[in-house]
């Protein structure tokens, strides 16, 4: 290699390390907003490792705005059963049914709408405020209340009533119909085993001979309906039926004729001309006299 190069070489090396030298780094880029934003933001768990939300439990559904009132009315109702009905405020209730962690919306809900409108609830006004407690379907307190009420049933003609109902009014129902039991008459219907009570009235009781419910139990009337046995009561030559049935009688529409002028009997018409007035007449005989 020519020396003279190798000379150039070490003296341009001898000169670049003796020159500093400053390694420019690469400026960062400041953070936008954006990217703080995104920094600040809370790491929300996963959906899997979080329990799910149950949406008809959250106060906002109806599910459990109805559960809130159901809770409510079945408290008054257990309190009426218990011979305790004195009227209660809202707050009252839910401190009892310790319901006081609904909001306020559920509040003014349950006390201008769904309490006010219940047919189980009674609304009663205390000193400027609505106060609550059961209503029973019948306003009975005892077995005088029992008897009288079965008895204007059957005098009106309404049937019976269902057990429940007279359960749900009365406290100590079974103590009390068996004090009364023979005033009333149990019936349990076939088709949802529901028992009935009837008034037994006592001027009704009348023995009938066996032979005759034989008879009566041996008829066979299931799935016959009233033309039926109408039928089948004229083919044996029975018309006691339509005695009972009630016929509609047409109106005959009265026609309008022309009024007639009306006439006015005149008494005494034949003794006209025959009458004398005999006030004039003396009242003449005095002047020519």
């Amino acid at each position: 290699m020519d020396p003279s190069l190798l000379k150039e070489r070490d003296a341009f090396l001898k000169r670049a390390k003796a020159t500093p030298v400053i390694e420019s780094q690469k400026r960062k880029a400041k953070p936008s907003d954006k990217d703080d934003k995104r920094a600040k933001k809370p790491k929300f768990k996963s959906e899997s490792s979080s329990a799910p939300m149950d949406y008809k439990m959250s106060q906002g559904s109806s599910t459990y705005k109805f559960g809130v009132l159901a809770k409510i009315v079945r408290f008054l109702k257990s309190r009426y059963q218990e011979d305790m009905n004195e009227p209660l405020l809202l707050e009252e209730i839910l401190n009892e049914t310790k319901q006081l962690d609904i909001n306020s919306k559920m509040k003014h809900w349950l006390a201008t709408e769904s309490l006010v409108s219940n047919p189980k609830v009674t609304v009663v006004m205390e000193d400027g405020a609505n106060k609550f407690c059961f209503k029973p379907k019948f306003d009975i307190h005892g077995k005088k209340d029992l008897v009288k009420l079965l008895k204007s049933y059957d005098i009106h003609g309404r049937g019976g009533i269902f057990r429940e109902d007279i359960e749900e009014s009365l406290p100590d129902t079974e103590k009390i119909l068996k004090a009364v039991s023979d005033y009333v008459i149990k019936v349990q219907r076939p088709q949802d085993k529901k028992e009935v009570l009837f008034y037994n009235d006592r001027y009704c009781r009348f023995s009938v001979e066996e032979d005759f419910q034989k008879l009566w139990r041996g008829v066979g009337v299931d799935g016959l309906d009233e033309a039926k046995i109408e039928d089948y009561l004229t083919k044996q030559g029975i018309s006691s039926m339509d005695a009972t049935t009630l016929k509609k009688v047409s109106k005959v529409p009265r026609r309008k004729g022309k009024q007639k002028n009306r006439v006015f009997k005149r008494h005494n018409d034949h003794l006209q001309g025959l009458l004398q007035d005999y006030n004039t007449t003396n009242v003449g005989e005095n002047k020519t006299s």
